[in-house]
């Protein structure tokens, strides 16, 4: 079966455990949900900015998760076609997430090396490990056990225990880094995909069991079936699979045929821990509706692990898109007792009435509710200083007031229109001179002479109108001409130094167009000979090629430094070395 409908490439699949559906995400951000019998798509998810890492479906409701390059999860309703809510708090790409098996958690990690653990009924993030050294590839629930194991770049698997949010065991240091893992169907070892190997891990106490040569290169995915475990992996246009006969594999609890049954040997490796952990409840149908319940625990284990009760964590949040349909799905009466609740610490509930004020952009077309009266100060500043556009409509609905126990008071119109109107006036003037200075560079660019457009806006001195400039010559290589590179190397150098993504990015697609385009010439004249007699075009290429090659030069140190990024970002960077490698 083939299936299509993305129109950038996929990056990561994940399907149902029924088998009934699988799941797609593609660079552009969006989510396509086919059904395999109708063998058509069923739903179309867009929300994310940025291209799409990781996907898992909710083992028992009809929800899916996803984890994307622009460092937020988001949870979809299938059924209802829509983003139930947005989870922000990993510091890069999210490369890996997991539901527990009972649904009530989500695990995400990704290159920022840290592992956070998110409670869906609670809305926000219960706990983080950042005990991994290096960008985190993979997570798995153990099935019955409160435990997590993680895998990483650094060549490490660490176990965390998720009663007491503390570190288990790691394994030692592997030849390469950790690309998949897969806890056996009873739990009793865990199984490590790496560079043309397999290991077999038990966790209490941390050793390794066996390791099984399979040339698999880069193994991308584990399963088993039949006592048998099959790994995948793929290179350029071929996919390969692999299989490991797990009956001549040692493993926790077990012994390998042909060897003699030794008691002490047995005892040694079975893992000791496995009886003082808790195990999940799972429910009986969907999320939704669960029928089983457990006894209320008692006070003494109400508190949060570590003597974090108090501690807000201001970085990791959740959106609610819509609360009352969040509350019946994942805080139904019924639910079942999961998380200890912190006593300290309750999440605080959407307001469900008060004065709220909205904001609208004329020129973009975008209804945004700004803040309410119960919203900090510094959140409604936040948001204001985020508003770009020139033309706006004020809207203000007065509800229901708030309880009398709400200590904020309400903002009177004035105090709003004067909150609205801060910074209004600034971006106004920066917007309408940038908007001066691409007039006058198109006006340039309609004589034909592109030339002259760029240098002039090389010496207006602001990168937002080089970068515009730079997206549409990028998009027509055939405009770029060797004049040109004297002039937008040294502004490349600036794009390169940016705090903003969007201005790096710009500036690594400009140089690598360069270097593809002009780096053999270049490299060309700067070994040729000088010519015999009076050749003018010769000699003015050759010093353009020798002007062009000092400026890339001034590049390496900024590509050195900024080799070593994690993600998409640093591959970048190291291509831009690879090509740049061809001048020395």
């Amino acid at each position: 079966m083939s299936l299509t409908g993305h129109n950038t490439p996929v990056e990561c699949i994940q399907f149902k455990d029924t088998e009934e559906l699988v799941v797609a995400g593609s660079q552009s951000g969006s989510l396509r949900i086919w059904d395999l019998e109708a063998a058509k798509i069923l739903r179309t998810l867009s929300g994310h900015k940025a291209n799409v890492c990781s996907l898992d479906f909710h083992p028992y409701g009809e929800f899916v998760a996803s984890g994307s390059m622009d460092t937020n999860i988001k949870l979809w309703d299938i059924r209802r076609k829509g983003c139930v809510m947005t989870y922000k708090g990993q510091s890069n790409a999210v490369r890996c997430l997991r539901f527990s098996p009972d649904g009530r958690w989500i695990a995400s990690a990704g290159d920022d090396g840290i592992v956070k653990l998110w409670d869906l009924s609670a809305a926000k993030v219960l706990t983080e490990f950042r005990e991994h050294t290096g960008p985190v590839n993979i997570v798995e629930f153990h099935p019955n056990e409160y435990l997590l194991a993680s895998g990483s770049s650094d060549r490490t698997i660490k176990f965390w225990d998720l009663e007491k949010f503390k570190m288990v065991s790691c394994t030692e240091v592997e030849n390469s880094p950790i690309r998949c893992i897969l806890f056996s169907m009873d739990g009793c070892c865990l199984y490590s995909g790496s560079q043309d190997s397999l290991h077999v891990y038990g966790w209490e106490p941390p050793r390794c069991f066996d390791v099984v040569p399979v040339n698999w290169s880069k193994v991308s995915d584990l399963s088993t079936c039949s006592n048998q475990l099959i790994g995948a992996s793929c290179s350029q246009m071929t996919v390969s699979t692999f299989v490991v006969d797990l009956n001549r594999v040692k493993k926790s609890g077990s012994i390998v045929q042909g060897e003699i049954e030794d008691e002490k040997l047995f005892n040694l490796l079975t893992p000791k821990g496995a009886a003082l952990r808790r195990n999940y409840e799972r429910p009986l149908t969907t999320c939704s509706r669960p029928q089983s319940k457990v006894k209320e625990e008692p006070e003494s284990e109400q508190r949060s692990p570590s003597g974090e009760e108090d501690k807000d964590d201001k970085e990791s949040t959740a959106e609610i898109r819509n609360p009352e349909e969040y509350k019946e799905i994942f805080q139904p009466k019924s639910a079942i007792a999961r998380t200890p609740p912190r006593r300290n610490d309750p999440f605080p509930a959407p307001p469900e009435d008060g004065k709220f004020i909205l904001f609208a952009g004329a020129s973009s077309l975008h209804l945004t509710i700004l803040f309410t009266t119960s919203s900090p100060p510094e959140l409604r500043n936040r948001h204001l200083s985020g508003c770009r556009t020139k033309a706006m409509l004020l809207l203000h609905l007065v509800f229901p007031q708030p309880q009398k126990n709400n200590k904020l008071a309400d903002l009177t119109d004035e105090d709003a229109v004067s909150q609205i109107r801060k910074g209004h006036d600034t971006m106004c003037v920066i917007l309408t001179s940038r908007f001066k200075n691409l007039d006058m560079v198109r006006a340039m660019w309609t004589t034909g002479d592109v030339k002259t457009s760029i240098d002039s806006a090389v010496t207006m001195n602001d990168l937002a109108v080089m970068v515009d400039i730079l997206n549409i010559i990028n998009l027509k290589p055939a405009l770029w001409k060797l004049d040109l590179c004297s002039s937008i190397i040294p502004q490349i150098e600036k794009l390169l130094q940016s705090k903003y993504e969007s201005y790096v990015q710009t500036g690594c697609m400009s140089l690598k167009l360069i270097l593809q385009r002009f780096g053999p010439l270049i490299a060309d004249n700067l070994v040729t000979p000088p010519s015999i007699g009076v050749d003018i075009t010769r000699e003015e290429r050759q010093h353009k090629c020798k002007l062009c090659y000092k400026q890339l030069k001034n590049l390496v140190p900024i590509l050195q430094s900024k080799a070593g990024l994690a993600g998409r970002q640093g591959s970048a960077f190291r291509e831009l070395q690879l090509l740049m490698a061809s001048f020395e």
